[in-house]
């Protein structure tokens, strides 16, 4: 569809990015907002921000010029939040929080879930990753199609979080299985169907967690929930069953279907730019800079589902937000933005190679993990995840090759998918990127 028909007239940039016309390649209607309303303000009144610069300013400014919602106003922003349960565990999860309650609880769950307890779980990663390869293997030599995203994107980190929560695997699958619709009926635009689903899942997962709380306050082992619910000698403050549990649903969310679609989006990168796999046969440095750039060319979650609400009239671009508008930023648009990567649509991991995790070498951000105080806090599980996994890949199955075009979900929030159909010694279909 040509951009300018479509856009000429923009009254909704939800609406567009939900349209079937953007669903497989979004970014050319990304670039039109960024040059001509990137600051845009959509038909139910929010605000969506598209330039990598405002995106930067208003991640930072959370807790000054932003704020989250509190629960006596949550229903001005979604208005099925009075009867929704995910709507109400939304607005108790560490991400709506301002300071200083979200300094506690950032401080009181970062106490656990530390960088080195996620290094430490590489081994079992690395373990998890073979083992499901090795399931893949006897059908891809057959010359049999296999879908790598059920069999392996999103197998892999349900597994991991199992691992991590120290729950049994079945249960994990149960409770994942939930995931998409929940997200789905967090979308702006939900429909009250959409909801209704969530809030059934939600109340499986908070139940589920409710009883594991209870089992590791009485039964604890190695794991971060038994970590989470036990007492610190050297510290007196503890969190409530309500946060911890509102914390572990929302650990779920970020956790199994934007890490999938990463590693989805990383494969696929793998055979579109087959000059490029030398990143991942190279030093942890290398394949670090490959991840980087699958993150900034296909953020797994398109746009904020979290509301930050403008403290007081705010001019941006030229566009008064006033106060307590609804303020959402578009984060896959800012990193595809040219006055922050050069090139943006070209895939180039050169970028961000020998620099921190999240930089380039222009010392411009990748945005897919957020920025400022709400920045994830399961990003490093993300990376080791698709570090461990990629070279992996790249060795078991240099002859990967597409059976099939990918199919997506439609959805204007996450950009993720169904299926990934491979198979090995094919004549496989160039993906597009």
């Amino acid at each position: 569809m040509d951009v300018q028909e479509t856009t000429a007239a923009c009254r909704d940039a939800f609406a567009e990015l939900a349209s079937p016309a953007w669903i497989h390649d979004p970014y050319p209607f990304m670039r039109w907002l960024r040059e001509h309303d990137p600051v845009h303000r959509a038909a139910s009144g929010l605000f969506l921000l598209s330039r990598h610069a405002d995106i930067c300013w208003a991640l930072k400014a959370t807790g000054d010029a932003f704020r989250g919602p509190p629960p006596g106003e949550l229903a001005r922003y979604f208005p099925h939040a009075a009867t929704s349960l995910s709507l109400n565990l939304l607005a108790s999860t560490l991400a709506m929080k301002d300071p200083p309650t979200h300094t506690r609880l950032r401080r009181l769950i970062s106490r656990d879930f530390t960088m080195g307890q996620i290094d430490n779980l590489r081994p079992s990663i690395a373990r998890i990753v073979e083992a499901r390869l090795d399931g893949m293997t006897p059908a891809l030599e057959r010359g049999e199609a296999v879908d790598l995203h059920r069999e392996f994107a999103l197998a892999l980190p349900i597994l991991v979080f199992a691992e991590l929560f120290g729950m049994p695997q079945d249960d994990m699958f149960g409770l994942a299985a939930g995931n998409g619709a929940i997200l789905e009926g967090l979308s702006p635009h939900a429909s009250d169907s959409r909801l209704a689903a969530a809030d059934a899942a939600s109340a499986k997962v908070k139940a589920y967690f409710g009883a594991l709380i209870q089992r590791k306050r009485t039964d604890p082992c190695h794991d971060i929930v038994s970590m989470l619910v036990l007492a610190h000698d050297d510290d007196a403050d503890t969190l409530s069953d309500a946060e911890l549990i509102s914390m572990l649903w929302g650990m779920l969310l970020g956790g199994f279907v934007t890490t999938a679609a990463t590693i989805d989006h990383a494969v696929l990168a793998m055979l579109a730019y087959p000059e490029q796999r030398h990143w991942l046969q190279g030093d942890a440095m290398r394949v670090k800079a490959f991840v980087e750039e699958v993150l900034r060319c296909d953020a797994p979650a398109m746009f904020s589902s979290i509301p930050r609400i403008a403290q007081h009239d705010i001019e941006l671009g030229g566009v008064v937000i006033p106060k307590n508008a609804d303020v959402r930023v578009l984060i896959a648009s800012g990193n595809r933005d040219s006055d922050a990567f050069a090139d943006p649509d070209r895939f180039d991991p050169s970028r961000f190679y020998g620099t921190s995790p999240g930089m380039s070498t222009n010392g411009k951000i990748m945005l897919s993990f957020g920025h400022g105080i709400h920045f994830c806090l399961g990003a490093q599980l993300a990376r080791v995840q698709l570090a461990e996994s990629l070279p992996r890949i790249q060795a078991r199955f240099p002859t990967l090759a597409l059976a099939e075009l990918p199919t997506r979900e439609p959805s204007a929030f996450l950009r993720t998918f169904t299926a990934l159909p491979v198979r090995l010694r094919a004549q496989g279909l160039r993906c597009e990127s």
